[in-house]
């Protein structure tokens, strides 16, 4: 398995073929993808569409359908912009799933406006979880 470090440093030297486009969400370990912010908040909402609950984690989304959270608040994704460039790789993906139960990918992320990175999954739980 990569280390994360050195995801991110392939991902770094990788810039100069950023595009506008988002590209698909990574699904081989290694690999990454370049896309954009769609949404920037906290883990926890109060009500299905109510206001975010302060405090409850970090959460983000992409352009490709890319998804991270966190429990903790995570201080370079309370720094992104929306629709800021990044670069998301895949570290590492579970194994011995259900059948349909994709959750608990690990992502590296790297912002390319600041540049700085964040290493997070895309569920709260990993797959077979609550």
């Amino acid at each position: 398995m990569p280390r994360p470090s050195a995801v991110l440093l392939a991902a770094l030297t990788s810039l100069i073929a950023v595009a506008a486009v988002a590209a698909p969400l990574p699904s081989v370990p290694g690999t990454c993808a370049e896309t954009s912010i769609s949404f920037l908040g906290q883990r926890l909402t109060n009500n299905l569409n109510g206001p975010p609950i302060a405090g409850s984690g970090s959460a983000v989304s992409f352009a490709n359908g890319g998804y991270q959270v966190s429990y903790d608040d995570i201080a370079a994704i309370n720094r992104a912009r929306l629709n800021a460039l990044i670069i998301i790789c895949l570290v590492r993906q579970p194994s011995h799933c259900p059948p349909g139960d994709t959750r608990g990918r690990l992502y590296a992320t790297v912002d390319l406006r600041s540049l700085l990175f964040w290493v997070l999954p895309d569920s709260e739980h990993s797959c077979g979880g609550a």
